[in-house]
This record gives C-alpha cells, structure tokens and sequence, in this order.
C-alpha cells in the first residue's frame, strides 16, 4: 500500500502530542499507526511516542502475513505495552497520568486487522463513498450507543473530551480488533480527532478527491482543519492500496 502521512499542532494547541509511523515486518507487512497523548500536563507526547515506538520496533522483528495472527499479536502487544506506560507512569512524578489513544491497521495484500483505543479513528473510502471502520471510546459515542441521545446531540456534547477507553490508565486495555478485505483502489484513512472536529465526512472525501495524489490529500486535509480553527493537534495518514486509480 502507498502511504503519506503528516502531523500538525494546530492553530490552538502549544504543542503537538500526536504521533504518527509506518513499519515493515521481515514479511514485507505494513503496520500504519496513530496515537493521540493525553493528558496535557501529564506527558500525553510521552504515552504517544513511546506507544508507536514500541509497538514498530517490535513489529519489525515479525513474520506476521495472517489477520488471525495479526490479531494476536496485537492484543498481546497492546496489553504489554500498557504496562509499560503504567510502570514508567508510576516511576516518574512527572509522567504520572500520561495516557494515550491508538489506531494501529497491519496492512496485508488483500485485507485489513484493524486495533483502536479511544478516539482516533479509522476510515475506509471506496469510490465515493467513506467508512468509518472504529467506534470512539468517549462518552459522548458511549451515550449514543445506548441510545441516551441522539447522534445530533453528541456531535456538540461535552462527553466527546472525556475518554472512555486508552493506553496507560489502569491494568486493562481492551482494544477493538477487527479485519475486512480491501480492494484495488481503496483508501485508508487514520486520523486523530483534531480533523473530524472541523471537517465532515463529505469534506474529507472532496478534499481527497480534489488533490492529486495521497500526499498532496494529506496537506490540503489538515491545512482546511487549520483553516476552520480546529482546537487540537491534527494527524492524517491515506494509504491507498495499489493497481487502480490516480493516486
């Protein structure tokens, strides 16, 4: 898969606490990942870098080519990887409370395993239309998915800042892992929230329909987000999978 991507502090944030990489296995198999620090006082950066450097230093000691051996992995890696936030956490006063989100898909030649903590999300766009692939772990999706308010109301509610699940907060770190076939053509799309806080889905979708290639996509997307005054760090990565199309 073809993959460009970038990360932006924003027009409000003093700082940039995203993180964002690609990896190759010893079996030529890409791991695209995104995390999103949180905390603000409290080392988010450091919860996000350490995350995204742990878990793509380890995947490129891999042989990993099957969705269900991907899967496995990625559990047993996220679940390792949350005690070693906690454990450096709890070992320096200045990183006590540092946690981040995570959007991880290993790229095989014909599917996607999809794992995410939190907020950050990933897309799937196919022709004209946009996906998307992870369900946020906040308050606000929570609410929704109960049915306590209406889809309408959690676009503005105030749980949408309050993460439900992530990296480094207590003993259990649940992600959601899933995987779908992919076809010549598609677009990958992960991204922290700073994006979806100014952009619809039918804005991406234009804009990446507009540019003329990923990487150009990637630039026009988080410049209109910093364009509409975004109040985050914005992080974009599109892979398109080869053979088809003018990306």
């Amino acid at each position: 898969m073809k993959i460009a991507f970038a990360t932006d502090r924003g027009t409000v944030r003093a700082d940039n606490q995203d993180y964002v990489d690609v990896f190759v296995n010893q079996r030529g198999v890409q791991l695209a990942i995104v995390a999103d620090g949180v905390g603000g006082q409290n080392a988010g950066d450091v919860a996000a870098t350490m995350a995204v450097s742990h878990f793509g230093n380890d995947w490129l000691m891999t042989q990993i080519y099957t969705p269900s051996a991907a899967k496995d992995w990625l559990l047993a890696q996220t679940l390792q990887e949350n005690k070693k936030i906690l454990t450096t956490a709890n070992r320096y006063k200045t990183l006590k409370g540092m946690a981040t989100t995570l959007v991880i898909a290993v790229i095989l030649p014909n599917s996607l395993v999809i794992s995410n903590l939190g907020d950050s999300r990933a897309y799937l766009l196919r022709r004209d239309s946009i996906l998307q692939l992870t369900q946020d772990h906040n308050l606000a999706s929570e609410l929704l998915r109960r049915g306590a308010i209406t889809s309408e109301e959690a676009k503005d509610h105030p749980g949408r800042n309050m993460i439900t699940r992530q990296l480094g907060v207590n003993t259990e770190a649940k992600p959601d892992i899933q995987d779908m076939k992919i076809e010549e053509g598609d677009l990958l799309l992960l991204t922290t929230d700073g994006l979806g806080k100014a952009l619809s889905d039918y804005e991406v979708v234009k804009i990446i329909q507009d540019s003329d290639n990923i990487s150009l996509a990637v630039a026009h997307l988080i410049a209109t987000a910093n364009q509409k005054s975004t109040p985050d760090n914005i992080t974009v990565l599109l892979g398109m999978q080869e053979g088809e199309g003018e990306y």
